[in-house]
């Protein structure tokens, strides 16, 4: 299940609500993405 966040107001929007609508339900904004993890960086001896 992909996770997405809202730019302005920082929530989290479920995936079943954006199949209705591309906007924030919190604020109404359309700017959602998609935070990245972060990963372990490993040196190759």
């Amino acid at each position: 299940m992909t996770e997405y966040k809202c730019f302005d107001s920082s929530k989290k929007v479920s995936n079943e609500y954006l199949r209705k609508k591309v906007r924030c339900p919190y604020c109404g904004s359309k700017i959602l993405y998609k935070p990245r993890r972060i990963s372990a960086k490993i040196k190759a001896r």
